[in-house]
């Protein structure tokens, strides 16, 4: 039987650059409390959240991942035009087909890389980011840029008191390639699709049609908090003893921003060291769903309290219900 010939694998794979962008728009809860009879001091005891980053009307998906990706191919030094792979994880870009990281690919210059897009939602950064590791461990790619990137604002009811106040908008991109140590843990990733009503959108495009209705985003609240801050906890320990490490050893740990009091409840639960670094992002970007973990690292290094070669661990969970959690030398 004649051989086929295999790609050249590389031992170890790392995050090598970061870029963030927000919505350009500060929504306070003051703009929002009036539709969902709420107060200003209700959402922020029950989600952290004093304000939120939504984008104009005009700006895309599209637009916001570019510009993240710009930003992480410049951190990382490298140029567009060495990625093999453009991966996209979005749930509210709104064509089926062709796919929004094609279509970013084009713009930043990274043709003809492969490109696609991933719908894990809030979990849908650390599953970009477990496929990078893959594809360039195996020798399938060199160098991958991995995008969150949400405009949540377009799935908002106002008067939803379950999920809608909480959501922002923003991008979140990491260029990932080969090290010559490893850079990136094994990933802990699963769902449980027998919960996948806990987060759901309220139909499906088809009836929308039909009924000429607009879809938006709902949650079942307490459900989702019992599942996130205690489940979730357990997987994020999964991912520090996959990694082989005490999470004493950690400098960082940066969850999907779902709620700051979910933050602190696993944070708890994994009991990690004091001075710790912990991504509190949600308090004035609010939740962004996949772009949210990327843009908790880039507020990080921009507040200086990570720097290069720290250990992190990021987690994200949500809709599906999917999650996934991995530990990262940071670049």
């Amino acid at each position: 039987m004649t051989t086929i010939k295999q790609a050249a694998t590389t031992a170890h794979s790392r995050v090598l650059g970061i870029g963030g962008v927000r919505g350009e728009n500060v929504v306070p809860n003051a703009d929002i409390i009036e539709p969902i009879d709420s107060s200003d001091e209700w959402i922020q005891q029950r989600t952290g959240i004093i304000t939120r980053r939504r984008a104009d009307s005009s700006v895309s998906v599209i637009d916001l991942s570019e510009q993240a990706a710009r930003l992480a191919l410049e951190h990382a030094g490298i140029d567009a035009g060495q990625l093999d792979t453009v991966i996209v994880s979005t749930v509210t870009y709104f064509r089926q087909t062709p796919a929004a990281a094609t279509q970013i690919a084009d713009r930043i210059g990274a043709t003809p890389a492969a490109a696609y897009d991933i719908s894990a939602a809030c979990a849908g950064y650390t599953y970009g980011i477990a496929q990078a590791d893959a594809l360039i461990r195996s020798g399938a790619a060199k160098y991958v840029l991995v995008i969150g990137a949400e405009k949540m604002s377009d799935f908002i009811d106002p008067t939803d008191r379950s999920i809608s106040f909480l959501l922002g908008d923003g991008a979140g991109a990491a260029v990932v390639g080969p090290s010559d140590f490893p850079g990136i843990g094994p990933t802990v990733w699963g769902a449980d699709g027998g919960r996948a009503d806990l987060i759901y959108q309220t139909e499906d495009w088809h009836r929308a049609i039909e009924s000429g209705s607009w879809p938006t985003l709902r949650q079942e609240g307490p459900a989702v908090f019992k599942w996130a801050s205690f489940q979730m906890s357990k997987v994020a320990q999964e991912a520090i003893d996959a990694a082989g490490i005490q999470s004493a050893d950690l400098q960082a740990f940066i969850p999907h921003q779902a709620n700051m009091r979910i933050i602190d409840q696993m944070a708890k639960q994994l009991n990690l060291p004091d001075g710790i670094a912990i991504g509190r992002d949600i308090a004035d970007t609010g939740n962004t769903s996949a772009a949210s973990i990327p843009l908790a690292t880039e507020r990080l290094y921009r507040e200086g309290q990570v720097r290069s070669g720290d250990l992190a661990l990021q987690i994200g969970f949500g809709a599906g219900l999917a999650y996934g959690a991995q530990v990262i030398v940071l670049p």
